[in-house]
Parts: structure tokens; C-alpha cells; sequence
């Protein structure tokens, strides 16, 4: 058995972070929790590229375009959606979480989920706060792993000139045509 996993040390590495500007009570300390998750695990602030969207509804198109780039080694989204008194917290937080994970499925770069979804302001709060379980903090280091053992990943792909042969996938028992 091989097993994978990544690391924590993100020297060299460079990363994309999209935060929604709604709700900025909340996404300025997520923000701020994961700015300092990245530079406390080896990431210059040069390798680090910000980009403030309206609200959780723009962050799955900024974040593919980071992705498609690929001048990142993983795109964090960060957000706040808080359920008011109308559906709009219904639409916003599915739509958002669709377009983040279709972003990621879409794109060979890990994307990462730090979008809150509460209920209450003070359950946002709650989860922002630094001295807490401060959401921007944890997606930093969700997206450091991620972008580390990708790399891994990656270094295993056959090599272009034909070197390694690729596995490849077993046929079925079944006689095609049946």
C-alpha cells in the first residue's frame, strides 16, 4: 500500500484567495486568519494575490479564473452568507457552493471551501473569530495540504517523453457487444 498525504510547508508555493466584500464584519477576519495561516507556514506575501468580489454569488467565477490561470498552486474562496428573513440565504449559499465545487472538479488546481453559511451573525462571528475556530485559518491550511500532495500527485504522471508508462484501466469481464 502507498500512501499519500500532504504537508504543512508551503515555502514556494503560491496561492489565489477570493473574498466576498458582503458581510465584511466577518470576511475581513477570515481573511486576515488565513493571510497569517499562509505566511506562518513559509508563504511570501509576494506568492499571495487577493481579489475582493461583491458577495458569495461572484466568487465561483473570479475563483475559476485564478484556477485557469495557473499561477497558483490553490484558490481559496472566502465568504459570508447569514440566513435573513427572506430565501435569498437559500439561493446565495447553493448557488455558491455549486460553483465553488464545480470549480474544483472543472480545474486541476485544489480549491478551497471557507465559505461560512449560518444562520446567525453571531454564529458567523463566532466562526471568524480568531481565537476561536476562525474558518480563514483552517482553509489555509486545507489549501496548503491540498496543493502538497497534488504536487505529489502530479510529479507521478507519466513523463512526456514516453519514460513511464500510464496504468492502465482493467477491461471488463464482459465481451463488448453483449
Amino acid at each position: 500500500m502507498k500512501l499519500r498525504k500532504g504537508s504543512h510547508d508551503a515555502t514556494g508555493l503560491k496561492f489565489g484567495i477570493v473574498v466576498s466584500k458582503f458581510n465584511k464584519f466577518v470576511t475581513s477576519k477570515l481573511l486576515s486568519s488565513c493571510l497569517d495561516g499562509l505566511t506562518q507556514h513559509g508563504v511570501k506575501d509576494h506568492d499571495i494575490e487577493v481579489v475582493r468580489v461583491p458577495g458569495a454569488f461572484e466568487i465561483p467565477l473570479v475563483a475559476r479564473t485564478l484556477a485557469k490561470s495557473t499561477r497558483f498552486h490553490a484558490v481559496i474562496c472566502l465568504g459570508a452568507v447569514i440566513r435573513g428573513d427572506t430565501p435569498h440565504f437559500d439561493y446565495i449559499s447553493a448557488e455558491a457552493s455549486r460553483g465553488i465545487g464545480q470549480v474544483a472538479l472543472d480545474c486541476d488546481v485544489p480549491i478551497i471551501f471557507g465559505v461560512l453559511t449560518t444562520d446567525t451573525v453571531a454564529q458567523a462571528i463566532e466562526r471568524s473569530d480568531p481565537e476561536k475556530f476562525n474558518r480563514g485559518g483552517e482553509a489555509a491550511k486545507s489549501a496548503i495540504e491540498m496543493a502538497t500532495v497534488i504536487r505529489q500527485l502530479k510529479a507521478m504522471e507519466p513523463s512526456v517523453n514516453g519514460t513511464e508508462p500510464a496504468l492502465r484501466p482493467r477491461r471488463s469481464a464482459r465481451k463488448r457487444g453483449t
